[in-house]
C-alpha cells in the first residue's frame, strides 16, 4: 500500500496558498489525502474508445440463441415496468449469473431479449462496479475501502485479502457498502461481513473455498437488533426468510 508517486510537490504542501498544501486560513499545511493504487473509480474508466467499431444493431432474434431460462427470466423483469429499460439492470445481473461475467454472447442475448443494442447494454455494465465487463472469478469478495472502514483498517485489510487470494477469488476494493456500523468489512458473493481484521483472512478465505458459511459469528444479518422479530426469520430459517415471522 502507497500514496501515488505522481503527485505534484506543490500538491504536498510546500505554500503558497490552500491549493499549495496550505489550509484555508494560511496557517499551516494541509494533511494530503494519499490516493492509493486501488483508487475508488469505476472499472474501465481508463480504457479508449475503440473507434473501429461498425455501429451497433439490434441482434436479429433468428441468429441469436437465447437459453430458456435466462430469456423467461429476463422477460419476467421486463413485465414489472412500464418502460423495458428499466429492467436493464436485473436483466444484466441475471446474464452474469449465467455466464459469470458480461461477456459479449451475453449482452448479444440480452439485448436480443430487450430488442436494445448490445452497445447501451454496454454502457450500463462498465458503470457499474459489481456488473463484471472482463472474465472474472466465481467468488466476489468487496473490500469496502471508504472513509469509515479506511480509518479501522480496511486499506490493510484489502491489501492482505488480495495477496492471500490470489487469482482464485475476486478482490476488489468498493467505494461503500453502507455498513459503517461493522467497519471495516467486505461482501463475500453478497453477504456482509464485519468487523473484520487481517487475522480473519485465512479463515474467510478458507470458507469460501470450502463451500461453507463465510465467518458466520460475523455476518451482518446475524447480529442482534432492537427489534426482537426484525431479524429473527434470518435467525431461524436461513437468509431467505421463508418461515413463520418472515
Amino acid at each position: 500500500m502507497s500514496a501515488r508517486e505522481d503527485v505534484p510537490p506543490a500538491a504536498r504542501g510546500n505554500g503558497g496558498g490552500a491549493r499549495d498544501g496550505l489550509t484555508a486560513l494560511g496557517e499551516a499545511p494541509a494533511t494530503l489525502v494519499p490516493r492509493f493504487e486501488h483508487g475508488s473509480r469505476v472499472p474501465g474508466w481508463d480504457r479508449a474508445v475503440d473507434l473501429e467499431k461498425q455501429p451497433a444493431e439490434i441482434p436479429d432474434p433468428e441468429l441469436v440463441e437465447v437459453p430458456a431460462g435466462l430469456r423467461s427470466e429476463i422477460e419476467a423483469r421486463m413485465r414489472e415496468y412500464p418502460d423495458r429499460h428499466s429492467a436493464v439492470l436485473p436483466a444484466l445481473a441475471a446474464a452474469q449469473r449465467l455466464h459469470g461475467w458480461c461477456s459479449p454472447l451475453a449482452l448479444d442475448q440480452v439485448a436480443c431479449v430487450m430488442r436494445v443494442t448490445p452497445a447501451y447494454l454496454e454502457s450500463v455494465a462498465s458503470f457499474y462496479d459489481m456488473l463484471e465487463t472482463s472474465p472474472a472469478a466465481a467468488h466476489r469478495v468487496y473490500v469496502c475501502t471508504n472513509i469509515s472502514c479506511s480509518l479501522r483498517g480496511a486499506d490493510r485489510l484489502y491489501e492482505v485479502l488480495r495477496e492471500a487470494a490470489g487469482e482464485e477469488l475476486n478482490v476488489r476494493s468498493f467505494e461503500c457498502l453502507g455498513a459503517c456500523d461493522i467497519a471495516p468489512m467486505a461482501s463475500v458473493d453478497g453477504v456482509y461481513i464485519g468487523p473484520l481484521a487481517p487475522e480473519d483472512v485465512p479463515q474467510l478465505l478458507e470458507d469460501v473455498r470450502a463451500g461453507r458459511e463465510v465467518l458466520p459469528a460475523k455476518q451482518l444479518a446475524r447480529r442482534p437488533v432492537a427489534d426482537p422479530y426484525a431479524d429473527r426469520a434470518t435467525r431461524e430459517h436461513g437468509e431467505h426468510g421463508d418461515g413463520p415471522g418472515a
